[in-house]
């Protein structure tokens, strides 16, 4: 691969990332499960635990989704949990021709509807992907979150 190549494909990466959270953010199913590999698996088990006080804010979230279809958009005429996702620093790393690894710092904001426990929910940790090419684009394999801090009020 030369360096034009390598460097064309982490371009790419970053472009799904960024689409994966506008997908996740606006609620458009359609647009995260354009990003995702066929048999992708995410990992939300803990995602919203925080590691200082052990306490797991939202329970709902700790479910692993395996497979594209998996994906599915909620009913937007009800009062619904808004996110709000910025990613920065990635690190990503090409480990085959097809096939890359990245880490991502982000911060993410959670607002609650009407009757939930708290209002808002922030967020800081990292995202851990693995890309796969395939059929000439590159898509999301796997994710994983760890959390450094997550706050709630």
């Amino acid at each position: 691969m030369t360096e034009s190549e390598r460097l064309g494909a982490i371009e790419e990466i970053r472009r799904l990332k960024a689409r994966y959270w506008r997908g996740v953010d606006s609620a458009d199913g359609d647009l995260v499960r354009t990003i995702l590999a066929e048999d992708c698996e995410l990992d939300y088990v803990g995602c919203c635990t925080d590691p200082v006080s052990g306490i797991d804010h939202m329970p709902q979230m700790n479910m692993v989704m395996r497979g594209r279809d998996s994906w599915q958009t909620g009913n937007l005429e009800e009062p619904r949990l808004v996110t709000v996702h910025q990613g920065h620093q990635h690190e990503i790393e090409l480990t085959g021709e097809n096939t890359a690894k990245g880490v991502w710092s982000f911060t993410d904001r959670f607002f609650m509807p009407p009757g939930a426990p708290f209002e808002r929910l922030v967020g800081y940790g990292y995202y851990h992907d693995t890309y796969e090419k395939a059929g000439g684009k590159w898509l999301l394999k796997t994710t994983r979150i760890t959390r450094l801090r997550v706050e709630v009020s």
